[in-house]
């Protein structure tokens, strides 16, 4: 039984093999529901919008980028503690995404990049997952992938839509 949970090695397989940070967001905000819903403040929140931003940056939506990796940023400084926990050097996180900041407001093209794994048994097991899934850990991002860059128009909205739907009556509703 591993400390981690399979959702999160998930997470880091896509985020480090397949660079498909959609669904590094589809994965991550499901488990963050099931456990910690309403915590706009949790660590799973900041690596969500972390994927977010990866996302954004990669198809040149520089302010997108920027917003979600600030949010992301703000989580992080406030629970260096969780990122540890997560087998995650926190520094190590903290100046790579200063200059992934930097790049950003500096309008410099995506690059794909890992994050800073501190944990040796957690990197076996995302390469286990990426083996399974028939990734590369560390590839660098398919630029010329369509389907993965614009993942975001392809999917089916309408559970979105509908969870959107229902909480807008929700609200109504509350304030009659």
């Amino acid at each position: 039984m591993t400390k981690y949970p399979i959702s999160y090695i998930q997470y880091l397989a896509h985020f480090h093999g397949d660079r498909d940070y959609f669904e590094c967001h589809e994965i991550l905000e499901e488990y963050w529901k099931a456990t910690d819903a309403g915590n706009k403040k949790s660590i799973w929140v900041a690596l969500i919008l972390l994927a977010v931003s990866n996302y954004h940056h990669r198809r040149n939506n520089f302010p997108g980028a920027i917003r979600t990796l600030d949010k992301a940023l703000e989580i992080f400084s406030e629970d260096t503690e969780a990122i540890s926990r997560l087998g995650i050097d926190p520094g190590l996180l903290s100046g790579t995404l200063r200059k992934r900041k930097e790049n950003l407001l500096n309008k410099i093209p995506y690059t794909s990049f890992n994050l800073p794994l501190c944990d040796p048994d957690l990197k076996k097991l995302c390469l286990e997952e990426c083996r399974q899934n028939g990734f590369t850990w560390g590839t660098s991002s398919n630029l010329e992938n369509p389907d993965l860059i614009h993942r975001h128009s392809t999917r089916d909205r309408t559970d979105v839509i509908s969870d959107r739907q229902l909480a807008l009556e929700d609200r109504k509703n509350r304030e009659k």
